[in-house]
């Protein structure tokens, strides 16, 4: 026996390794607790008792395996963040954060971002972004004039929590030539006074005048925040993000707005064999008949990368205030969103993917938007049967219960955040009323039989599990306040599932991730306490120790070896 030093990684090959562990959670109905794994390179070769695992290892040509203790831990299979976006999310981690927790008035965002632009070279842009408007004292968003504070000679721009807009400068209108007379583009708006005049907000493809000139253009097809770097640093901000992610004991990720830019970070991530994440891609549906052209008909790629489906924008978002209401926000009736497609042409191209056998993941959060998704794939599924087609609602806001019913009939996959009614919750029902307490229903899936994925969204929140878990199980946000009756709310069994094995459903990877089962990837995550018998309230506190990917550690908590060893005194031990 020899004990590991605590921040090393030993790659152990093709030798069998057997992980025991205080409770394993394998999230398999058949086998849903074991004593112990088997682990033969990067897959798991047996589950069960720690007789049955040596038994296995005997049988693979290893009597005297080698051997992984967790006595004080929980293990279970590693997070799947199905909806996220990285790149986003690492380019963000450089840019000014204007959150709740660093800023709460209009002011507190401008002496942030002032003091920022005295560290950028001049000519570069000066970016924020977390602010949401209802969190702010002044409970609306900042204007052009306000940022104009902090530079009038180069681009300034604020994103929004929700990342479908924000606010910039007025130099970045200027030089964009936007002024009051130019009309809102397909899929955006460029926002108005009472006056006409241009107040610096945009929203959703109005942001498309911050790509540059040979920037990522993606008309009416989402909201776009795919903002140009040296290659060289957007690989470095996807390294960093994919160090966050593995921080939360995230294994596998939906990227859920890939375009050229995103896919050609990740060829070259993997080209240099610096991709420690699995990642299964979602072009942007401007992509698709590139992507139909190119003969991908199907998901392909490898264990660490590969291609899953179509992403589609129907609506825009609570959060940002550009989801689709007809009849105005209640906060603000003359707004109303809008619908990113006509939903005769939107229905062609969910007929058009479908019909290639391609998975549709389309995001949408009214019931209008919602009820323009179901009746798209409704439709394709008319035409071209498909019991196993797992088209997604992504985010799926507030469906109505007819409407999830439905989905249950079509087999359609919500992916909801439960991150976002901890981060702003009470701002959705400032900006629609009443039903804004059935945000994201989770409850109402499970009892209707949806099989419904949670994820983060980041960097919308980040890509913390046990956050969402935690939400998901009590609907308290931030603030203290309780979002909606009990029916909403699910058990932490229901919420682990959902963020593990029902997460690689949705991602058409149930078959090698999301459980801890033979012939599966070895893929998991180590936690402090078993957040399957910790208090509600307290689930979101639990440390995640190590994150395991193809029976290999990639992440173990910066803790010294003696705090280490307190908690988890034989955690590095190995027999051999």
């Amino acid at each position: 026996m020899r004990k590991l030093n605590a921040f090393e990684s030993r790659p152990f090959g093709h030798r069998a390794v057997i992980v025991t562990a205080e409770r394993i959670h394998t999230m398999d109905p058949a086998k849903p607790t074991a004593e112990a794994f088997l682990m033969i390179g990067p897959e798991i070769a047996a589950v069960g008792t720690l007789a049955h695992c040596r038994e296995a290892a005997a049988a693979h040509g290893s009597e005297y395996p080698d051997f992984r203790d967790f006595p004080g831990a929980t293990i279970v299979p590693g997070f799947i963040d199905a909806h996220a976006h990285p790149l986003m999310y690492g380019q963000m981690m450089s840019w000014v954060d204007c959150g709740p927790d660093k800023a709460s008035t209009i002011p507190e965002i401008v002496a942030l971002l002032q003091e920022a632009a005295k560290a950028i070279p001049n000519g570069l842009p000066v970016r924020g972004y977390g602010y949401e408007h209802r969190n702010l004292a002044e409970e609306r968003h900042p204007t052009r004039f306000e940022l104009d504070a902090v530079a009038l000679d180069r681009e300034v721009y604020l994103m929004n929590a929700s990342g479908h807009g924000g606010v910039v400068n007025s130099h970045t209108l200027a030089i964009n030539n936007i002024t009051a007379a130019t009309p809102n583009p397909d899929g955006g708006e460029f926002f108005r006074d009472g006056h006409g005049e241009l107040t610096g907000e945009l929203s959703d493809a109005a942001c498309n005048i911050l790509t540059g000139v040979d920037g990522v253009k993606i008309g009416h097809h989402g909201p776009n925040f795919h903002l140009g770097d040296e290659p060289a640093e957007h690989l470095r901000q996807l390294g960093v993000a994919q160090e966050s992610f593995l921080a939360g004991g995230v294994t596998s990720i939906g990227d859920a707005q890939v375009s050229r830019r995103e896919f050609d970070m990740y060829l070259r991530l993997a080209a240099e064999n610096q991709l420690k994440v699995r990642v299964s891609m979602y072009l942007l549906s401007h992509l698709l008949d590139d992507a139909l052209d190119m003969g991908l008909h199907g998901q392909f790629g490898n264990a660490h990368l590969s291609f899953a489906g179509i992403k589609l924008y129907a609506d825009g978002t609570l959060g940002g205030w550009t989801a689709y209401f007809p009849d105005g926000y209640v906060g603000d009736p003359c707004r109303t969103g809008q619908l990113y497609h006509e939903p005769a042409a939107y229905k062609e191209l969910i007929s058009k993917a479908h019909g290639a056998g391609l998975q549709t993941a389309t995001h949408a959060q009214s019931p209008t938007a919602i009820e323009m998704v179901i009746d798209a794939i409704e439709s394709a599924l008319a035409e071209r049967p498909d019991a196993d087609a797992r088209h997604r609602i992504e985010h799926c806001g507030l469906p109505t219960r007819e409407q999830i019913t439905r989905m249950a009939a079509s087999g359609i996959r919500p992916v909801n955040q439960p991150q976002h009614y901890y981060n702003w919750g009470e701002g959705v029902q400032q900006a629609i009323g009443t039903p804004g307490e059935r945000f994201n229903p989770l409850g109402e899936f499970i009892d209707a039989g949806v099989t419904m994925a949670i994820s983060s969204d980041a960097p919308v929140a980040e890509p913390r599990p046990l956050e969402a878990i935690q939400a998901a199980v009590t609907r308290v946000t931030r603030n203290g306040h309780k979002l909606g009756p009990d029916n909403l709310c699910i058990t932490a069994a229901d919420a682990l599932a959902a963020h593990t094995i029902n997460a690689a459903s949705a991602l058409g990877r149930e078959d090698d991730l999301g459980s801890l089962s033979v012939g599966k990837k070895a893929d998991f995550a180590v936690l402090a306490q078993d957040p399957l018998a910790t208090a509600a309230e307290s689930i979101a506190a639990i440390g995640v120790l190590q994150t395991w990917i193809g029976g290999s550690c990639q992440f173990t908590a910066e803790l010294d070896e003696p705090a280490l060893a307190a908690t988890l005194p034989s955690l590095y031990s190995v027999n051999s």
